[in-house]
């Protein structure tokens, strides 16, 4: 059985939080904690974890190990970090900003490079984009990866059993482990967190790019940092994200989210060095 649904797109909003739960604890752990630099094309730099990873690692139940049936942002939320992950390691960006193209969801997705990545996905989405017959916009391409498209000749470019593979990665990376739960008519592989400390990591990254790394300026923020601040959003996994801090915290750290978030996408990208692809997905979404 497959592990996760895939169902249809959707947008989150923020929203203030209401009753609370109990909080949860903190790894003082932060030396993994390291940013990818702004040229990022050599991949002997790359990450420990991509972005597709994070996010599915911020969506995931940790002792269930899956995320919640009732998202249905995750998926496609996965695609648009795909993206985002090829914009960061140089390997596609949109075309440039001409007269006629001056929004970001009119201009299309260019590939830059074609040398492999070493990641699978990645990869194959690189492939799908170098052989496509013909150029997209970046929501055109979170359409065609997820699916969700009614041209018959474009379904082969939907990426599949993506939420699967993004999890086995992590269980090869040591940070999920494999485990199967039984539901009434059907058995599910499940993939729970074994590394808390990688997860707690995670959690404080997100957290500190709103609180302690806060500048007050959404263009002094760490590509890498914006970019997951982005598709937590578009994945609806940013409010349980920041669920752990205590309320105060938490309100800041909406609060400056929302700032992030509600920012005029277009002026941003304009003014953001290498973030163009990051505001085109988000917009996307908010456009969804």
């Amino acid at each position: 059985a497959p592990l996760f649904f895939q169902p249809q797109v959707g947008m989150t909003t923020l929203t203030r939080r209401g009753c609370r739960g109990d909080k949860k604890t903190e790894s003082e752990d932060t030396s993994a904690d390291r940013e990818l630099p702004d040229d990022d094309s050599d991949n002997s730099k790359a990450p420990r974890l991509t972005l597709m990873e994070e996010v599915l690692l911020l969506g995931l139940q940790d002792k269930e190990g899956y995320p919640s049936f009732w998202n249905d942002c995750l998926s496609p939320g996965l695609r648009g970090g795909i993206l985002i992950e090829l914009a960061l390691r140089g390997r596609i960006q949109l075309e440039p900003l001409t007269a006629r193209k001056k929004r970001l969801l009119d201009r299309k997705v260019l590939l830059k490079s074609g040398a492999p990545t070493g990641d699978v996905l990645l990869d194959e989405t690189l492939r799908h984009i170098k052989a496509s017959e013909s150029m997209e916009t970046v929501q055109t391409w979170i359409e065609l990866l997820t699916g969700e498209t009614w041209n018959p000749f474009k379904l082969q470019y939907q990426l599949r059993n993506v939420r699967e593979r993004v999890a086995k990665s992590l269980v090869e990376k040591g940070i999920l482990t494999t485990g199967k739960q039984s539901f009434l008519l059907f058995d599910m592989t499940t993939h729970p967190v074994c590394d808390a400390a990688e997860k707690q990591r995670l959690l404080r990254k997100l957290q500190d790019a709103v609180l302690e790394r806060w500048t007050g300026d959404v263009r002094r923020m760490e590509r890498r940092s914006l970019a997951l601040l982005v598709l937590a959003h578009a994945s609806d996994v940013l409010e349980k994200a920041l669920g752990g801090l205590e309320d105060a915290r938490y309100e800041v750290a909406m609060s400056r989210a929302r700032d992030v978030l509600e920012a005029d996408p277009e002026l941003e990208a304009a003014q953001g060095r290498g973030t163009e692809l990051i505001w085109a997905v988000l917009t996307a979404f908010s456009r969804a």
